[in-house]
């Protein structure tokens, strides 16, 4: 229902629209109060890269963080990345990842991209806190901000939004009428655009999030996705159809899907429920991060990439490893 609303196919939305300009009164004088110096950022020492996004639910943000992080770490940067941690509650704020941090803990994203990258992570709901940590356990060159385009309270030095392709920007009404948690002329003051999928604009990085090996979570032996055999996938992402694409673009159709709520987590008992014997249940590496401990010799994941063929993207990787050096401006 929601997406019908969002994308303007059902008129609820215009129920809704009260809401979105007091979200946009709200949010938009919250930018301001920074802009005129009613409240201050605080600057790190070293530099900052927000890459974020306009609107809610999935546009494909982490894939493009774990590239950043993977490319700048091939140039010898030292890389650390700060998340809000949603879905996880630490016992301690800020918390420092390591090998034996739970999703529970620190949320999904921030795990998956520590485990791929192995790069520092620190999670905390005041960013800036979480920056502080990184600082303080190392001497990282540059920071990457996994989210938090709109939390102004943490300046920053480059601003990176995702954008999701295929469906731009729906209706362009702020939440909840709307997807947008600003309007799409915030594009407008960014330092680069990237669209995953669909069909980029003039200015902006075309990506396109290209699949792998199916990987075995109990014990990780890969295959062709296209070689499982009987398949229920599930995804907890912020917008499960785009998985079920990829496995149908890949040469699987799954006898069944379900789709979960963007970072939902279920019981061992809940994902037995969702297949019989003789199926295999396939998931995102999102998902699969929350259940290795617990992994059945049935469970398989689909990890993706985020790939660029537009020499923008090898651009913005110069400049970023130029401003890490301290010989950008």
């Amino acid at each position: 229902m929601i997406e019908r609303i969002w994308s303007g196919q059902s008129p609820l939305w215009l129920l809704l629209l009260p809401l979105s300009f007091l979200y946009g009164l709200v949010s938009g004088a919250i930018k301001l109060a920074y802009r005129v110096g009613l409240r201050k950022a605080w600057r790190a020492p070293v530099p900052v890269v927000v890459v974020g996004n306009l609107t809610a639910g999935g546009n494909g943000k982490t894939p493009v963080v774990i590239w950043l992080v993977e490319r700048l770490q091939q140039r010898g940067v030292r890389v650390g990345v700060v998340s809000r941690g949603y879905g996880g509650k630490a016992p301690h704020y800020p918390l420092l990842l390591d090998a034996k941090t739970l999703t529970a803990q620190a949320g999904d994203e921030p795990v998956l991209i520590f485990q791929r990258t192995g790069t520092p992570v620190a999670v905390a709901p005041q960013r800036s806190a979480a920056v502080r940590a990184l600082l303080a356990a190392g001497k990282p060159q540059i920071i990457i901000t996994d989210d938090g385009l709109q939390h102004y309270a943490l300046a920053r030095d480059r601003e990176i939004v995702v954008v999701d392709g295929v469906r731009r920007f729906g209706n362009g009404w702020w939440l909840p009428a709307g997807p947008m948690r600003e309007r799409a002329g915030r594009l407008n003051s960014v330092d680069a655009v990237i669209v995953n999928g669909g069909v980029a604009r003039s200015g902006e990085i075309s990506m396109r999030l290209r699949p792998g090996l199916a990987v075995n979570l109990l014990n990780g032996e890969k295959r062709s996705v296209a070689d499982l055999q009987n398949v229920v996938a599930i995804a907890g992402i912020g917008h499960p159809p785009r998985f079920f694409t990829t496995l149908e673009q890949s040469g699987l159709t799954p006898q069944k899907t379900v789709p979960l709520a963007d970072h939902q987590t279920l019981d061992v008992q809940q994902l037995s429920q969702l297949y019989q014997p003789g199926q295999t249940l396939l998931m995102t590496e999102k998902d699969a991060v929350k259940y290795r401990a617990v992994a059945q010799e049935n469970w398989w994941y689909l990890p993706v990439e985020a790939n660029f063929e537009d020499k923008q993207a090898e651009r913005l990787l110069d400049d970023l490893q130029a401003l890490a050096t301290g010989s950008g401006q």
